[in-house]
């Protein structure tokens, strides 16, 4: 601390500083969910167990300030040979709380962390979505989100590698 007592600090009453890279989800909730049984009664009757295709987005924008809604879209489609058993699709969404983050962590965090710590409520909504509509409850994998969003950004790094490649020198 200099002696002459012109010290700036970010450091509030409670000990806290501002200054200090943070983020964290504030709230979270079902933005939207909707449950299909097109083939009821009936498919409840089949012998084949239906094949389940699940598919996933993860969608991030600004809401206002350092606050960002973080929405994790799943899929799942179970059919069978005479036809689908049910559809559910899930937007389930997160406030997401950002403080001194650079671009590059702030990405980061809203694309590959915030998706990994909404996952488990947006599983256990899908679970009692399938239940509910009168079939076993469907368990997702867990989901590397780390991993997936490393691997985006090597094969956009890739992709980019390869489009400069291709683009002419320019004229001198």
């Amino acid at each position: 601390m200099a002696e002459d007592g012109n010290v700036t600090s970010s450091l509030k009453l409670d000990g806290t500083d501002d200054s200090l890279p943070s983020a964290g989800i504030i709230t979270q909730y079902v933005k939207d969910l909707s449950v299909e049984n097109p083939n009821s009664p009936e498919c409840f009757s089949w012998q084949d167990a239906p094949q389940l295709d699940v598919q996933f987005n993860i969608a991030a924008r600004a809401v206002q300030g350092e606050v960002h809604e973080v929405e994790l879209k799943v899929e799942i489609r179970a059919k069978a040979d005479a036809g689908v058993a049910y559809i559910v699709d899930l937007s389930y969404a997160g406030l997401v709380g950002m403080r001194n983050l650079d671009e590059v962590q702030a990405h980061a965090f809203l694309f590959a962390e915030a998706p990994r710590i909404l996952f488990p409520f947006a599983r256990r909504v899908v679970s009692d979505a399938v239940r509910d509509a009168g079939f076993a409850p469907v368990m997702l994998e867990p989901i590397d989100f780390n991993g997936l969003y490393m691997q985006q950004l090597q094969a956009q790094a890739a992709q980019e590698g390869d489009l400069s490649a291709a683009e002419p020198a320019g004229n001198a």
